[in-house]
């Protein structure tokens, strides 16, 4: 088990940019799945992104482009850097590990609003 702590969200208008952390209490070079999730008022939690310990990335469609995965196994820390940030993608934020159990943040809210 890991634990997980989101930092980074905020308000930011439509256009901008933001960048999450996720600062583990460990170390997660050995930890081959880390990622990001989203849930949106009434809706379910949706996965944003992904990341293996080789830098393998994967994306949700709607952020293909404008969102970029990355972990820096020094630090322990992953990244979630968000430009063109559209009011759609407003939601609370979270961070999960898999180590094989699956440990999650909790969680950081982005509002995207003018």
């Amino acid at each position: 088990q890991v634990q997980l702590v989101e930092s980074g969200g905020g308000l930011v208008q439509p256009g901008g940019s933001l960048r999450l952390s996720c600062a583990a209490s460990r170390s997660i070079f050995s930890i081959y799945d880390m990622g990001w999730y989203r849930q949106a008022p009434g809706k379910q939690r949706e996965l944003v992104a992904a990341i293996t310990s080789g830098g393998s990335t994967n994306y949700a469609e709607s952020v293909k482009g404008r969102f970029t995965i990355s972990r820096d196994n020094a630090k322990n820390t992953m990244y979630l850097q968000m430009n063109s940030l559209k009011p759609e993608d407003t939601a609370v934020y979270y961070c999960y590990a898999n180590t094989p159990f699956t440990s999650w943040g909790q969680g950081t809210q982005v509002t995207v609003s003018s």
